[in-house]
């Protein structure tokens, strides 16, 4: 299967805009500096570091063997106590990288565990963890209930979606992979970008 790689400087700064939004967690929180670059890092690449920790033994993870993904976390880290005072601007630019970034980070999970051998529903469940897992660590570091497993607006939702439609089409091969790259990132960012717009939630069982 033809392999799509996330363009190096697309995956950095998606990585930094998963960070800041860590740092600015923990402005909000009264954090320390340590904290804040804590939760910058665990926001920025937690994900990519569930999905090789804990279900893909292929080796050390990307985002630690190659400095420039903690480089992009340290700058995000910094602008982050720059910005601290003006938090609630950032949020808008911060919640549209992130509709992208999300799709972007499906697709690269899904992939990664489908050439692994996994089966479907596998693959699906490694893609969205890849997306959101960074969040998922912010929110238990902060010893907070996590935020996709709470009603609210579509996220986590949005990136079971994505993955799940790279993994069907690919599966049945129905287009090659940079189109279904390209698919998934636009349907998951529409999904979350119409979430945002129209507040479209979850709702309770």
């Amino acid at each position: 299967m033809p392999v799509f790689q996330l363009p190096i400087y697309l995956d950095l700064f998606a990585t930094a805009m998963f960070a800041l939004s860590g740092a600015l967690a923990a402005v909000r929180r009264g954090y320390d500096v340590i904290g804040l670059l804590t939760l910058a890092f665990v926001s920025g690449i937690g994900g990519a570091l569930l999905r090789d920790g804990f279900f893909i033994a292929s080796g050390p993870s990307a985002v630690l063997t190659d400095p420039r993904y903690l480089y992009a976390i340290g700058a995000a880290g910094g602008l982050g106590l720059v910005l601290r005072h003006r938090i609630a601007k950032l949020d808008p630019l911060i919640a549209q990288v992130d509709a992208l970034g999300l799709g972007a980070y499906a697709v690269v999970g899904a992939q990664k565990a489908m050439l692994f051998g996994l089966n479907s529903a596998a693959a699906i469940l490694i893609g969205a963890i890849n997306a959101v897992g960074g969040g998922l660590l912010r929110d238990i570091i902060t010893r907070q209930e996590p935020l996709f497993m709470k009603p609210g607006q579509y996220y986590a939702i949005a990136a079971i979606v994505g993955a799940s439609t790279f993994v069907f089409l690919r599966r049945y091969d129905l287009v090659p992979t940079p189109e279904a790259a390209l698919i998934t990132v636009l349907l998951t960012y529409l999904i979350r970008a119409l979430a945002i717009r129209f507040n479209l939630t979850t709702e309770p069982v």
